[in-house]
């Protein structure tokens, strides 16, 4: 408890630093409260491994990982209990590991901790790791999972793939995210800078350091892009390059060229850009501006140098680039890309070809501000689901919130719409994560057209603007082994925190009757709940709401 005590200043130095290290399979990962100054203005965040993104964690494909959370927050301006999601690893046998705070688990209270066991069965690729508690992510508990593939179908076409290669999108805020914004901004503040690998400009501030990817002429690369945002979208692009996408979320695709990527939060994409370009003294001998434009924040363009960041070439001057951004003529569109392997979406090959079929209606309840699905706001129920079913509940109608809860059965094709009708689109687009599976995306955002044959795997979807109907489909396959498993009970959220946080979201309850055979969840798991309700009583930690000052930097 000491460290606990310690003055944010004391501890500052040593853990505001930049990210850069990696750890696991087998690590431990202290949150932390820390000051940091990321786009030169400084404020307490929260921090795992004391830095901003946190440590890259690293397997390789089919590792046991065993992740020690240890909470040490203090800072009371923000929540102090926490829960660590593992972005895009599947889970299966493993749903008490999740990190699902309400849904799979109860918080880790301060001075406590928790180790998440589980086994990235047949996966590889991106991922990421995120708080799953409130809106604390975007105070700053984010950070890049990466597992690698010895095998990888892709390693041909590419020289260089390590954590020097990943690059980061983030949103940041010189206010908790629990502090109301100012009148004029609504419910919900824009960030005030865009962060890339950690670092930024906010807009009429001061001139701090943008993040510099480094290569060398004649050599590709394999740059694994992680939107690890809270709120805004991004149109990525590196001047004079283009970008062969490879993977998206966790997927491999067959090889596509664009030289734009639109990336919503939670997303993931992998792309190759060969280190070709003509070099001289128009770009500062290998200077060329990498850029992240939102679609919502202060600034919305690159003046004062915001949204930026540098691609410098091995040799080049250490001075900022003097490239104009090229043509977006190549974007990525989504229904263009394609699985490399077993391309076929499950079920049949057309719109009544699913098992179990479920519309899912976005809407805004302006009156009391939340968003809804199929009417109902998503409320955390005080114990988690996954506690409530292992307790002896197996029916939707048994489980709280019974209006959120969704019961999809063993070996089954699931298909879900998000048809989007008038007001649907508020706050949107948005972006929607599905726990536990990877899905098909059968009709994407912008298009009315369904493909059976091909579509592109991923976790994260975007449902587009009114009159969009986004439709994905996915497979509860109940195998014999465990890691073979998907029973549990899956999150689906719009992975914009603070929509989540004020309703839109559901939970599948996959084969209840068969959570507790496949699960068995550890006595350190039974241990969360006493101990948080030991400590914050039956109805748990008071978020902070601030007084709409910035909190003590």
């Amino acid at each position: 408890m000491l460290n606990l005590l310690l003055p944010l200043t004391l501890i500052a130095g040593v853990c505001a630093k930049k990210s850069g290290s990696t750890i696991g399979p087998v690590a431990d990962l202290p949150i932390v409260n820390a000051k940091i100054a990321p786009d030169g203005f400084t404020r307490s965040a929260v921090l795992p491994g004391g830095t901003f993104p946190g440590p890259v964690i690293v397997g390789k494909k089919n590792d046991e990982f065993k992740i020690n959370v240890i909470d040490k927050l203090y800072d009371t301006t923000m929540v102090r209990s926490t829960s660590v999601h593992w972005h895009g690893l599947s889970q299966h046998g493993s749903n008490w590991a999740d990190g699902t705070a309400s849904v799979t688990q109860c918080p880790i209270t301060p001075g406590g901790s928790f180790q998440h066991i589980f086994q990235a069965k047949d996966q590889a690729g991106t991922f990421w790791y995120h708080s799953h508690f409130s809106t604390q992510y975007c105070d700053g508990l984010r950070g890049v999972f990466v597992v690698y593939d010895p095998d990888d179908p892709h390693k041909s076409l590419y020289d260089v793939d390590d954590e020097s290669t990943i690059i980061t999108l983030a949103d940041w805020y010189r206010k908790s995210t629990k502090y109301p914004p100012a009148p004029q901004y609504g419910p919900i503040a824009p960030p005030d800078s865009t962060l890339i690998n950690g670092l930024g400009r906010y807009l009429n501030g001061t001139a701090s350091p943008l993040a510099v990817v480094n290569v060398e002429h004649g050599k590709r690369y394999r740059f694994r892009l992680v939107s690890i945002s809270c709120e805004p979208n991004y149109i990525f692009s590196i001047d004079g390059h283009d970008l062969t996408v490879i993977e998206v979320d966790g997927q491999n695709t067959v090889p596509l060229v664009v030289n734009s990527i639109q990336i919503y939060t939670g997303q993931r994409y992998s792309f190759v850009l060969n280190a070709n370009a003509h070099t001289d003294s128009s770009n500062g001998d290998g200077n060329f501006w990498i850029r992240a434009l939102p679609n919502f924040g202060v600034s919305l363009t690159f003046d004062q140098k915001t949204n930026l960041g540098i691609l410098r070439y091995k040799h080049a001057k250490k001075v900022d680039p003097t490239t104009t951004q090229q043509a977006n003529n190549v974007p990525l569109i989504e229904s263009n890309l394609q699985p490399l392997k077993d391309p076929k979406a499950p079920g049949g090959a057309s719109i009544d070809g699913a098992d179990v079929d479920y519309n899912l209606v976005i809407g805004f309840d302006p009156v009391n501000l939340k968003f809804t699905i199929n009417g109902a706001p998503y409320t955390p129920p005080n114990a988690p689901i996954l506690l409530q079913i292992l307790s002896g509940k197996s029916s939707p109608e048994q489980l709280l919130p019974p209006e959120s809860i969704y019961y999809v059965p063993a070996n089954k094709t699931i298909q879900l719409a998000f048809p989007l009708g008038a007001g649907g689109d508020t706050g949107g687009p948005h972006p929607m994560h599905l726990h536990g599976h990877s899905f098909s995306v059968i009709r994407s955002a912008n298009s009315s057209t369904y493909n059976y044959d091909n579509p592109v795997r991923r976790d994260v979807v975007n449902t587009g603007v009114t009159g969009d109907n986004v439709t994905i489909r996915f497979f509860t396959d109940v195998g014999p082994r465990r890691t073979d498993n998907s029973a549990g009970v899956w999150f689906l959220h719009c992975h914009i925190d603070r929509h989540l946080d004020i309703g839109l979201a559901v939970v599948f309850a996959e084969d209840t009757r068969g959570i507790a055979k496949i699960d068995p969840a550890p006595q350190s798991w039974k241990d969360l709940c006493p101990a948080y309700e030991r400590e914050f009583g039956p109805g748990g930690e008071v978020i902070p709401k601030g007084n709409g000052t910035a909190p003590p930097a």
